[in-house]
């Protein structure tokens, strides 16, 4: 099953195992492998498959990338450590592994219970505004964002979603496409989001990242209004006298630095293409 989106289609295809459905899409011709873990999302990223792989024209040469969403059909309650073992039972689907693994925000922290669980996958790892403790570095945003779709407020969710993720001045300028956006949004997507984010709480795997034995790069921003500064801060204390472990800070482009900051790909090429 596919879809296609722009003029150079993407397609959106999808894994069916007898536990369940995931969508994906992939692009690029390289060798190497790349898989992403987006972060959490109102709306599912597949739609946008085409603007993704356009962010990432820099890796499509040597690199075979895949983007993963989430399970179709999701359970009542859907933890991160479930979250991690269905996409990891998806990769070993479809024969990947040894792979740059890239994970951003709730993607970081599936991606480092993959590379903690199942480490033959993982052959380098970066983690994108990310924790390793939702307990305690997850800001009162999402908690309003739930708050918000649970209330069925479709635009009020999109504008505090991107209020938090985003620079003041990146937020003004697409304030009107936010809602917009917003009016869009189903009850199920709704639903979905709600269970998707209770799904973070109680993820806490900080006293095992020294159990991670590939090399690891962390990108952070000071600015970051949905985790805690001390989120990176316990990758560092815990990886940093690592000689394949680094890490870089922002300033100034937010939570959404992967999506704001014009030089994030080119760290994460030159991270993995080493």
């Amino acid at each position: 099953m596919s879809k296609e989106y722009g003029s150079n289609p993407v397609k959106i295809e999808k894994i069916v195992t007898d536990s369940f459905k995931m969508n994906y899409f992939r692009f690029g011709s390289g060798e190497k492998l790349l898989v992403i873990l987006p972060g959490l999302s109102v709306q599912s990223v597949m739609s946008s498959a085409r603007a993704v792989a356009d962010e990432y024209a820099v890796m499509q040469e040597d690199f075979t990338v895949y983007l993963f969403d989430r399970r179709t059909d999701l359970p009542r309650e859907y933890s991160v450590h479930h979250m991690a073992e269905d996409t990891a039972a998806a990769m070993e689907a479809l024969g990947l592994n040894n792979v740059c693994l890239f994970g951003a925000s709730q993607g970081g922290m599936i991606a480092i219970d993959i590379a903690i669980h199942h480490p033959g996958l993982v052959g380098k790892l970066a983690l994108g505004s990310s924790t390793p403790d939702a307990e305690t570095d997850v800001s009162g945003a999402v908690v309003r964002w739930i708050a918000l779709a649970k209330a069925g407020d479709r635009v009020g969710l999109y504008q505090e979603f991107g209020r938090a993720v985003y620079p003041p001045a990146v937020f003004e300028k697409y304030r009107g496409a936010l809602s917009a956006a917003g009016e869009t949004v189903t009850d199920e997507e709704l639903a979905r989001f709600v269970t998707l984010a209770e799904g973070t709480a109680g993820f806490n795997m900080t006293d095992r990242l020294t159990e991670i034995k590939c090399p690891v790069l962390a990108i952070g921003s000071v600015d970051d209004r949905v985790l805690s500064p001390a989120s990176i801060k316990k990758i560092i204390n815990k990886l940093g006298d690592r000689a394949d472990f680094s890490y870089y800070l922002y300033d100034g482009f937010g939570h959404a630095s992967f999506d704001t900051a014009p030089d994030y790909r080119d760290r994460l090429y030159n991270f993995f293409i080493e």
